[in-house]
């Protein structure tokens, strides 16, 4: 990916929301505001948040949960993400019924007619309207996150959307989730790996633009979810490339957002834990969750972390693309080297009278150099092609195979001819077509087993040639698995046609001067593929 979209809450942040103040309109703090609050986290039956946690935790040790005693829920009506609030209707032992509402300070406002100020209920001016938005601006600045709480009287038991006007503001709860100290360092790894980060949050805009700038997001520009409902879809486009912080907004806001940013091209993770995710991770390229998160958001994720951190992210970005890395020099590898044999065979059918190695011995080749490759995943990948983030390209894999396979074919015709004319006649003294059936039959042996020999050096000696875009050996070393299993099976394939295994695949042992042509070969050979990788390189801009 190179985008990462994740909410505040809990990424960026501690997780562990503490309720710090319950005020009334004159920035004192009052009980009441405290019991109102308690009573709608305590009693609503939706998935209590941190927030309603917090609340009860700070209201047991105030005893103020004793309230439980005192009063009954009737009826409520549940939060949604539109509205930005929730209800909850309760009657005490007098008999008395309240509609008790919780939610975003403007959405409280806006449904409410009078305020509780010194005692008294009185009207709610714009005024006092602009008079709470300032406190509650105050201290979204210093990164507190703001609820407000509301009250009516009802006199029936049950509650709709259309009761929900009308009521007495009672006062505001500040909630302070700090940034973890890690998501600094998270933020400045995840764009050294050239991972773009995206905060689409509901919440605040002035509480994220706080906790943006602790953790070293840029906070300028902030788009606002109402400001994001006005834009046509070329305005869209353009907006999600240039602003980094998303708030207010609502789960298909967060969901547009991905969307857009995967029609520009990105491929986009998104991080999340809440309901109001799921909708965005279901439409990333990479959901991502935790494990202590919400189950639609689970379900809904293509990963689930054990950690919340973006510490174990920037881990996972690392790996992923080691791996990717990984199963594309494995993939060139094999295509270019199947490419040049499969050539190579052609060229020989067309003008051997024997087949160039029996099917029985590219087997045993293709087992050894398999075995070989067992060890590529767990190989060093270079450092600059781990930077930036890589998107699959099967003509990149064409590119590669029409430039280096035919090299090894180069070498194998010289193989065939050198074979052929020069030092199998030698050995019997004659060439193919003056020699006896038997004599023939030893031919075609000794120029399988040079074949053979040949094909395996060249097939594992250009690993290492194409496993790094670096020119010298030094500047990225092969892992030891790497080395280990390569000279192992270069060293197997070498010796069978001196063993009685070698007699069974219809091998045989060869002369000491082959493997001086074969030294020769081999030199040319990675001669001639590490100027290909340069040219290539220079063309394309990259090897893997």
């Amino acid at each position: 990916m190179d985008i990462l979209c994740t909410d505040k809450t809990g990424t960026l942040t501690e997780d562990k929301i503490v309720l710090e103040h319950y005020f009334n309109i004159n920035e004192q703090e009052d009980k009441d505001v405290l019991k109102y609050a308690f009573l709608n986290s305590f009693y609503q039956t939706g998935l209590k948040n941190l927030i309603d946690i917090a609340i009860i935790k700070h209201a047991n040790e105030k005893e103020i949960d004793l309230l439980t005693k005192t009063y009954t829920k009737i009826d409520e009506i549940p939060f949604d993400f539109n509205r930005r609030k929730m209800s909850v209707l309760v009657e005490n032992i007098d008999k008395n019924i309240e509609l008790v509402t919780k939610g975003a300070v403007e959405e409280i406002i806006e449904i409410s007619s009078f305020i509780q100020k010194d005692g008294e209920i009185v009207s709610l001016t714009r005024e006092l309207k602009e008079e709470i938005m300032q406190q509650v601006k105050k201290f979204n600045s210093f990164g507190l996150r703001i609820l407000g709480i509301a009250k009516k009287e009802l006199n029936r038991k049950s509650c709709s959307l259309t009761d929900e006007n009308n009521m007495i503001f009672m006062g505001y709860l500040a909630f302070l989730d700090p940034p973890k100290s890690s998501t600094k360092e998270a933020i400045k790894s995840l764009l050294e790996f050239n991972v773009g980060v995206k905060i689409l949050t509901g919440d605040n805009d002035s509480v994220t633009a706080y906790v943006c700038s602790q953790v070293g997001i840029d906070n300028t520009g902030i788009m606002l979810g109402s400001e994001l409902d006005r834009l046509n879809l070329s305005e869209l486009k353009i907006a999600v490339e240039k602003k980094s912080i998303f708030a207010k907004l609502s789960p298909d806001q967060k969901t547009l957002i991905v969307k857009t940013l995967r029609e520009n091209g990105h491929t986009v993770g998104f991080m999340g834990d809440g309901i109001n995710d799921a909708s965005a991770m279901k439409e990333a390229d990479v959901g991502i969750s935790v494990d202590s998160a919400v189950d639609i958001a689970k379900e809904s994720a293509d990963i689930i972390l054990l950690e919340k951190s973006l510490m174990v992210l920037e881990d996972g970005i690392i790996e992923g693309r080691k791996i990717y890395g990984n199963i594309i020099k494995y993939i060139k590898m094999t295509a270019s080297s199947n490419f040049g044999n499969m050539f190579s065979m052609l060229v020989a059918s067309a003008f051997l009278p024997f087949l160039p190695m029996y099917p029985i011995q590219i087997l045993m080749l293709n087992l050894i150099y398999d075995i070989s490759c067992i060890a590529i995943p767990w190989d060093n990948v270079d450092s600059d092609f781990i930077k930036k983030p890589k998107k699959w390209d099967a003509s990149s894999i064409k590119n590669f195979m029409l430039w280096i396979g035919p090299s090894s074919s180069i070498f194998d015709i010289t193989t065939y001819i050198v074979m052929y004319f020069i030092i199998t006649p030698h050995i019997l003294k004659g060439e193919f077509h003056s020699l006896d059936v038997l004599n023939q039959e030893r031919f075609i042996s000794i120029f399988n087993t040079a074949w053979f020999i040949e094909s395996l050096w060249s097939q594992t000696l250009v690993i290492y040639l194409i496993r790094t875009s670096k020119l010298s050996f030094f500047k990225n070393r092969p892992s030891w698995q790497v080395i280990l299993l390569t000279t192992i099976g270069i060293t197997i394939g070498t010796i069978i046609p001196f063993t009685i295994l070698g007699d069974k695949l219809g091998m045989v042992a060869l002369p000491y001067y082959y493997f001086i042509f074969l030294f020769v070969t081999l030199t040319a050979y990675i001669s001639l593929v590490s100027v290909l990788k340069i040219k290539f390189i220079k063309k394309y801009k990259e090897l893997l």
